[in-house]
């Protein structure tokens, strides 16, 4: 079981378009804009070390962004020789966000609920009706289609949780997609909407049959 942590009732929040963090999961960022190096700072001088991935919102304006994001706590870090930051965020729990404080920070800062997340801290979630060899058929032509490759082997070695999440998070989807695969409240629900959009693009994006 992962171990518990006290959450914190305000956290920065960092918008980036189609990066996706899930809880228990790890995203390594490259941070190089002076406002979030700016955040990254500050964050190291907290004790929960959290960071709120979120997605801009579907309507255009900066100021737009959805109302569900996942925190991340800040794990891993290192400093380039032209001040450029490398960090790795693992997941810890999704949350809403609520009124956005004001100060002087160059970054934004938002109250958050972690209300109805409580899972999100509980030990990696099974998928009891997940069918590995068709999921394995589906995403080699996924692959085929896309030019991609991948270790079998380590894929096949995986847990329910660290396959589905890891996929999720790296194939490449809209960030409206992104939102969906995160705001999934079950595993389950989270693996037939990752087969729901790669079958989806194996059919360029229309309602055809699938290609086989």
């Amino acid at each position: 079981m992962s171990k518990m942590i006290d959450l914190p009732s305000s956290i920065p929040v960092f918008p980036l378009p189609g990066a996706l963090l899930l809880p228990r999961s790890q995203l390594p960022l490259h941070i190089f804009e002076p406002r979030y190096l700016a955040m990254v700072d500050d964050v190291m001088k907290t004790q929960h070390r959290l960071v709120g991935m979120i997605q801009p919102g579907s309507h255009k304006g900066e100021e737009r962004l959805q109302t569900i994001g996942c925190a991340g706590r800040l794990t891993q870090f290192s400093e380039t020789e032209d001040g450029r930051y490398m960090i790795t965020l693992t997941g810890v729990s999704r949350y809403r966000i609520r009124d956005e404080l004001e100060g002087f920070q160059p970054y934004r800062r938002f109250h958050v609920d972690w209300d109805g997340f409580s899972s999100d801290q509980d030990a990696p979630a099974l998928d009891s009706e997940f069918d590995r060899s068709r999921f394995y058929n589906l995403l080699a032509k996924y692959f085929e289609m896309r030019g991609l490759s991948t270790d079998w082997e380590a894929m096949k070695d995986a847990d329910d949780e660290l396959l589905i999440n890891s996929l999720s998070m790296m194939l490449d989807f809209d960030k409206e997609d992104k939102q969906a695969l995160l705001e999934a409240p079950s595993l389950m629900t989270r693996r037939e909407t990752l087969v729901t959009l790669i079958e989806y693009s194996l059919r360029g994006g229309d309602a055809k049959e699938i290609l086989q």
